[in-house]
């Protein structure tokens, strides 16, 4: 059987007609579809470009094809281009695939109304949550509140209506968007670490250097990650307490504005952006490399940037949106868009060694939940049941917990 999966995210295709992605899902993650079916089709935007982009990652290939979607980019592009973006999503999945949607998604949601329609199951999984997505200081665009309140809206309807429903979370997307009581869900993070990605021994007690470094990992195309909350913070930091720099790894439109804002506030000799890395060992040597991990998101699912900087042994502070708080205990969490809050956290942290090395152990103990020997069983069994609900048998209701127990 194939699955046909639905994905926001914008795919390249190079003129031998392999496809790649840039900053998202790669071929290993799609691959994972494979433990249950026998082929995965990816229903995504595309675009042709002359050659492959920088630091790109391939998506096809092993069992992996791509169904090209037209490519739009924002919400003007897709009100502009939707009818030919649901003729051609419409058309990527046969009545008998199997269809799992990763949403939120105008992608996914398109197909989710015409399976409907045709009276065809469909599956979710739920990666992130429009109403914090879309929240004041997120998006700044017209349309925002409207969007909020549809996106919301429709994604509590298909997870009532969706024959199966993972959850990228333990308990946070759970409880705003619940499903029926019969349908089978889990609770399954799209963050699997391979054993390399995990340093062997926790951090001991150790002083921080004169000037200790904080890392950011997120991409800079919205605002989502807060990294202009961060770059106040760092102009808020007492004096006559601990030093810091800040190094942030990730690209998007939004570096200008940023790096401004760094000129600003007074602190640009201190805020340094590292552009695409090569690849994941140099992002493994740069978190590594620094005292404190720092995510002050204004919206998460079940952050992977986090949880792969945990899974160094790195100390970290964060913010209380989506799923971080199932991640950090409530000593390194903080509002968000709280600068004042942010800097007196991270000070508190950098001046104490002995909270350093208990934030490093209970962080790399908390990270082995997400290795892939952890996740795998429980990602295949909700697979199959996507499966044999496609197939016409309901598979029975087993919810799926992220951690044993739960």
């Amino acid at each position: 059987m194939r699955v046909v999966v639905t994905s926001e995210s914008r795919f390249s295709r190079t003129p031998d007609g392999a496809v790649w992605v840039e900053a998202g899902p790669d071929n290993s993650i799609w691959r994972r579809y494979l433990v249950a079916f026998d082929r995965v089709r990816v229903a995504a935007r595309v675009r042709d470009v002359a050659r492959r982009p920088a630091a790109a990652a391939r998506v096809d290939g092993d069992g992996v094809e791509v169904c090209a979607l037209p490519y739009y980019v924002g919400p003007r592009g897709y009100l502009l281009g939707r009818r030919a973006i649901a003729k051609a999503v419409t058309a990527a999945a046969a009545p008998r695939d199997a269809v799992v949607l990763r949403v939120p998604s105008p992608i996914g949601s398109l197909l989710a109304r015409a399976r409907s329609r045709a009276n065809l199951p469909y599956a979710l999984e739920v990666i992130g949550d429009p109403y914090d997505v879309l929240a004041p200081g997120v998006v700044r665009h017209p349309l925002r509140p409207l969007l909020r309140a549809l996106s919301t809206r429709t994604l509590r309807s298909q997870c009532r209506e969706a024959g199966a429903v993972a959850y990228e979370t333990e308990r946070c997307l759970q409880l705003r968007y619940p499903t029926l009581p019969t349908t089978p869900t889990a609770g399954i993070s799209s963050v699997d670490l391979p054993p390399a990605a995990f340093v062997p021994h926790a951090r001991p007690v150790r002083q921080p250097p004169p000037e200790a470094t904080l890392v950011s990992v997120g991409s800079l195309e919205q605002l989502y990650k807060g990294i202009d909350t961060l770059i106040s913070a760092l102009a808020l930091m007492p004096a006559e307490g601990p030093s810091a720099r800040l190094v942030h790894v990730g690209v998007g439109a939004y570096r200008p504005r940023l790096e401004q804002l760094a000129a600003r506030s007074g602190v640009a000799d201190r805020v340094s952006f590292t552009g695409p890395l090569p690849d994941t060992e140099a992002v493994r040597r740069t978190l590594d490399s620094a005292d404190l991990f720092v995510m002050p998101s204004r919206t998460e699912g079940l952050p992977r940037a986090l949880i792969e900087a945990m899974a160094r042994a790195l100390p970290a502070v964060g913010s209380t949106a989506g799923g971080i708080p199932e991640l950090l205990t409530p000593d390194c969490l903080v509002p968000p868009d709280d600068p004042a809050a942010l800097a007196a956290t991270i000070a508190a942290m950098l001046a104490a060694p002995d909270r350093l090395a208990e934030a490093s152990a209970r962080n790399l103990d908390r990270a082995r939940d997400f290795s892939a020997a952890t996740l795998d069983a429980r990602r295949a069994a909700f697979y199959r049941t996507v499966s044999e609900i496609a197939a016409g048998r309901p598979g029975r209701r087993s919810p799926v917990a992220l951690r044993s127990g739960h």
